[in-house]
């Protein structure tokens, strides 16, 4: 049976206090809406339908390709959204399932048990609930002797009785499209003057229809976000759910609470995460590494058995068996060779170090290619700006740079050749040569 998605996204979210609207607001470096996206699509949903209103072009953007939109030109209420889209599903036939942007905990097999529920039952629709303690501002269900249900009411318009309820509302539901569509026309405008979509529960009652709900058994799924507290318990929960399954899949954790990985990331069996750890973007790390404590990698890819202490990895490839740290710094274009060593306050960027290239301590090299075996001194500069231009350096293989050296790019020095300690090279140095001075100039061999 087809399926259409309908995510409500086009609330103001004034509770957020913030310019961005609220389904824009990142929880685990994404997007509120996009896990909307992605949950309707993992339900088998073939049609997705974004109903959007305030920051409706913000969102649009960040959205992009691969969804429709509808635009809910009043803020009428949560039917009147859902009518919005009307005049791209009307001709659907199957199921439309409805959900909140601002609901990002729920799993795809919650929303398919949903589904198929409602798919199985044929009748006009069956809805999300939760048993719960804790309101939370949640509609309570009214049921009947018999369980059947009856009604949504509102939190703000239960009887005292009513609130004692503990089977609430969770916001999504699963409808039979062509009695979604007509039933929507009989909903009452409220006294607060808007259409809510809860009040269809009722419309179909008065046609002598049976209407089913489906109970979520994990309320973490049934967390709103309408403030940033609710935004950073939504955060603790998925990272909570992304750790348990590295953790299942062989990483290990010394303390799964202080390490942060979204969900994009990959990362090998056998590894070690230690705390204050962040792994962000497309990140790639590979079996039996060390990383930590303190250590942050964006978009970066880690070989095998690399041992990287409390540093920042950012764009960056880094090849099998690589040490690093503490206090490391690889930026965009950075490319670390097999068994390359940094020292501390070692930083690179957009160059590339051979396998084994040892680099002392509080160095700098930019836009460099360095060869295999190359010796770096602590606190050797390559000198790449010239205020206006970026310049390259080239150093061969077997090379040693002593301590102190800035080299003033373009620059080439060859193969086996060495600098001395503060030395500053304006000039190529030749395969085998030593130089050395301010300015570096070729060292005269000794007479006998």
């Amino acid at each position: 049976m087809k399926l259409s998605t309908i995510i409500l996204a086009a609330g103001q979210g004034t509770r957020m206090n913030s310019t961005l609207p609220k389904v824009l607001h990142l929880l685990n470096g994404k997007p509120l809406v996009k896990y909307s996206i992605d949950l309707a699509a993992a339900a088998g949903s073939q049609r997705t339908v974004v109903v959007i209103g305030n920051g409706a072009e913000q969102v649009r953007n960040t959205v992009g390709d691969g969804v429709e939109f509808a635009i809910q030109q009043q803020r009428l209420g949560t039917a009147n959204a859902v009518e919005a889209a009307e005049s791209l599903l009307t001709a659907e036939d199957g199921l439309v399932l409805v959900i909140s942007a601002d609901m990002p905990l729920l799993t795809a097999a919650t929303l398919i048990h949903l589904v198929q529920t409602q798919a199985d039952a044929g009748g006009p629709m069956t809805l999300l609930t939760v048993h719960s303690a804790n309101p939370r501002g949640f509609g309570r269900i009214i049921r009947g002797l018999d369980g059947e249900v009856l009604g949504i009411v509102e939190e703000a318009q239960a009887t005292a009785e009513q609130l004692m309820i503990d089977e609430l509302n969770v916001g999504a539901y699963c409808f039979s499209s062509p009695w979604l569509w007509q039933a929507l026309k009989k909903i009452d405008l409220s006294p607060k003057g808007e259409y809510y979509l809860t009040d269809i529960v009722a419309v179909a009652v008065a046609e002598g229809k049976k209407v089913l709900a489906v109970s979520v058994e994990n309320e973490d799924e049934t967390l709103g976000i309408n403030n940033r507290v609710h935004l950073a318990e939504a955060e603790r929960v998925i990272r909570r759910r992304i750790n348990r399954a590295h953790m299942l899949a062989g990483v290990t954790m010394t303390d799964p609470d202080l390490v942060y990985i979204e969900e994009t990331v990959r990362i090998g069996r056998d590894t070690v995460l230690l705390p204050n750890t962040w792994l962000t973007g497309k990140t790639a790390i590979g079996e039996g590494c060390e990383i930590g404590p303190g250590t942050i990698i964006s978009d970066s890819s880690i070989g095998n058995h690399c041992h990287l202490l409390a540093s920042v990895i950012e764009g960056a490839e880094v090849e099998d068996e690589v040490g690093m740290g503490p206090f490391c710094h690889l930026r965009k274009g950075a490319h670390l060779g097999r068994g390359v060593h940094m020292g501390n306050f070692g930083e690179v960027k957009d160059s590339y170090l051979a396998a084994g290239v040892k680099m002392g301590h509080f160095s700098y090299i930019g836009n460099a290619t360095i060869g295999e075996n190359v010796n770096i001194g602590a606190g050797t500069i390559t000198c790449n700006y010239d205020g206006v231009h970026k310049h390259p350096t080239e150093i061969g293989e077997n090379t040693f740079i002593g301590s102190d050296t800035m080299l003033v790019a373009p620059l080439k020095i060859g193969k086996n050749a060495k600098t001395g300690a503060g030395a500053v090279v304006t000039h190529d140095v030749a395969d085998n040569e030593i130089v050395a001075g301010v300015p570096a100039k070729p060292m005269k061999k000794k007479k006998e």
